[in-house]
């Protein structure tokens, strides 16, 4: 990938806060600790989406641009209903196995 400044800054990073405040992005410390996790695998999918320009002011810039789109996510919704992660996906047809049925009865 690239290996400038600004991916050298980032991999120092290690919280939700530390991205925010890194990109000069205002935050509700409520809204990033019940989300962190989410704010970050939002933040992540959206890079995930390729078309990052080679230009590093460009870069950050659209880094922001796409962290600020990952916490407002999470501003005007919550992780249930943005789904992030699989957990929180129902897949069609999907079984349902009680635990009670797992254990060994003795």
């Amino acid at each position: 990938m690239f290996d400038t400044e600004l991916e050298l800054d980032m991999e120092a990073l290690e919280s939700a806060e530390d991205f925010l405040e890194y990109f000069g992005i205002e935050y509700d410390s409520a809204v990033v600790q019940v989300n962190r996790l989410h704010i970050l695998q939002r933040f992540h999918d959206y890079l995930s989406a390729g078309g990052l320009p080679a230009e590093e002011d460009l870069r950050r810039e659209l880094y922001r641009e796409l962290l600020q789109s990952a916490y407002e996510d999470f501003v005007k919704s919550n992780a249930l209903t943005e789904k992030v992660f699989n957990v929180f996906k129902v897949q069609k047809n999907q079984i349902f196995v009680p635990l009670s049925s797992l254990l060994i009865q003795r």
